[in-house]
């Protein structure tokens, strides 16, 4: 069992990130982005520091030589969230998802621009495959870019790809972070962080009312939970197990947006995020077959 308890978790954090977009869908049009952001980093921090407190680091783990850092990775989260968060009011949960996934193809790219990473021709390879994939799921949205600034879906279309870069910028800086910090620093100062930051967005909250206020404590409880458990998987796992497991998002992202938006993914989205996610796999498998290598050597 405790071989499958990496994956289990990992696939139990995507399906409570789809229950947070699920609120920040349902929050369309009522309450700004930037408030849906404070509140989700917010209310996050209850699981988020009962999880260190649980594991005995709530002293100790939280210590840091880089504010610095931290700082500049919830800055890009916040970013990020906000941009991802307006995009999925205007477009379906599988179209903004399908979108998004190409944050990771765009992590190897930076990773050997940033980090200084060898990233040879297959990983290369892959990665141009896979933004083919998010040219398919584009494409619909292309046709309409005279009303790309009309608040429309290729508004959300484009917040959603320009969130994707925020994003693998925000996976360097957790990289980079890693190589000093805690597990537990990096998560309670990124959801801290990010309610601070999203202060600044205040003069343009709404007071909401009974209903969007329990929305938005469970939009922030579950992307607490999501978190918790993501860090749990990779701890249970080795990140090329975990990794593919991303992909089971689009399942609930389709699966919820069915159910609570009456949305069905077209042709061309389900075209494009196959292609997206075989290359997101063939990424994670070449870095599996590296590091064996490595290590027989």
């Amino acid at each position: 069992m405790s071989v499958l308890l990496g994956p289990l978790f990992k696939v139990i954090s995507t399906l409570a990130f789809a229950v947070m977009l699920v609120g920040v869908k349902l929050l369309s049009g009522r309450i700004p982005a930037g408030e849906v952001v404070f509140f989700r980093s917010a209310f996050a921090l209850m699981p988020v520091v009962a999880m260190v407190a649980w594991q005995g680091e709530l002293r100790e783990g939280l210590k840091t030589d880089r504010p610095g850092g931290h700082l500049i990775r919830s800055v890009v989260g916040v970013t990020a969230m906000a941009l991802w968060f307006s995009g999925v009011q205007r477009i379906s949960l599988a179209d903004s998802l399908a979108i998004t996934y190409a944050a990771p193809l765009l992590t190897v790219a930076l990773a050997a621009i940033l980090l200084g990473e060898t990233v040879r021709f297959h990983r290369w390879s892959a990665v141009a495959v896979g933004f083919l994939g998010v040219l398919v799921v584009l494409s619909p949205h292309l046709g309409e870019l005279s009303h790309l600034l009309d608040g429309g879906a290729a508004t959300g279309a484009a917040m959603c790809f320009v969130y994707a870069f925020f994003m693998a910028f925000a996976q360097i800086q957790v990289r980079s972070l890693t190589r000093t910090e805690r597990t537990g620093a990096i998560v309670v100062y990124f959801s801290l962080g990010s309610a601070l930051v999203a202060l600044l967005t205040v003069p343009w909250w709404v007071m909401p009312d009974g209903r969007d206020f329990a929305i938005l404590l469970m939009t922030g409880i579950f992307g607490g939970i999501g978190q918790i458990f993501l860090t749990l998987g990779y701890r249970h796992a080795d990140a090329s197990v975990i990794a593919p497991l991303e992909y089971t998002s689009m399942l609930w992202a389709v699966a919820t947006g069915w159910w609570f938006f009456g949305e069905w993914p077209t042709s061309t989205v389900l075209l494009g995020s196959t292609v997206i996610i075989a290359s997101g796999i063939a990424i994670v498998l070449r870095e599996r077959a590296l590091g064996l290598k490595r290590r027989e050597e």
